[in-house]
């Protein structure tokens, strides 16, 4: 199986790929999560791509399982979620769920840009002014995510250059970003940074 693997796919991808290989069983086998309607297969077709694809897609932990290997078992970001609870203002601790600044929040562990706008910084302000109205945006934000439920939109991409999820915040039809701009307190997001201290 080596060498064929070898003349196919060169040496290098093939050494990768029988890692790979191991890295999965040895998840299985040696973490004891290996389900046990599995067995069935054979050892022999486990370690083809066949048998390893089907184990894959079969395979269903529970989450107890899965929290001993470091997964939080929270559910994934969808492209349109609802949010109705609290948010606090984020502090020095770990943040889960709560309000960066005028643009961005955390929710349920991911963070989120606020699609279509931009607002001033507070983190690194260019300027006295920048920090005032970012505060202020901060503040207008925290308060409207917390006055009922709203959703997180998906428009365009799914995430920023820097892993944030990109999402616009809505709720009865209406952006919440929009409303910030609506107040001064942000821009449009059109894809350049305004000055905000000119």
């Amino acid at each position: 199986m080596g060498l064929i693997s070898n003349l196919v796919f060169g040496r290098k991808r093939a050494a990768r790929l029988r890692s790979t290989r191991r890295a999965a069983l040895r998840l299985f086998f040696l973490q004891g999560l290996f389900p046990e309607r599995l067995f069935g297969f054979g050892r022999v077709s486990l370690l083809s791509g066949a048998g390893a694809a089907a184990m894959l897609a079969l395979w269903q932990p529970d989450a107890a399982a899965l929290s001993g290997l470091g997964f939080s078992g929270k559910e994934p970001l969808r492209a349109a979620q609802t949010v109705s609870r609290q948010i606090p203002l984020c502090g020095a601790k770990a943040r889960e769920t709560c309000v960066v600044d005028g643009d961005t929040l955390w929710i349920s562990g991911e963070k989120i840009r606020v699609a279509d706008i931009n607002t001033p910084e507070t983190a690194q302000p260019g300027c006295a002014r920048e920090k005032r109205l970012g505060e202020r945006a901060k503040t207008r934000l925290h308060a409207l995510v917390n006055q009922g439920p709203f959703q997180l939109k998906r428009e365009g991409r799914d995430t920023d250059r820097y892993g944030r999820k990109l999402r616009v915040l809505v709720r009865g039809g209406r952006s919440l970003g929009q409303q910030l701009v609506n107040e001064g307190l942000a821009e449009s997001w059109t894809g350049r940074r305004r000055d905000w201290c000119a």
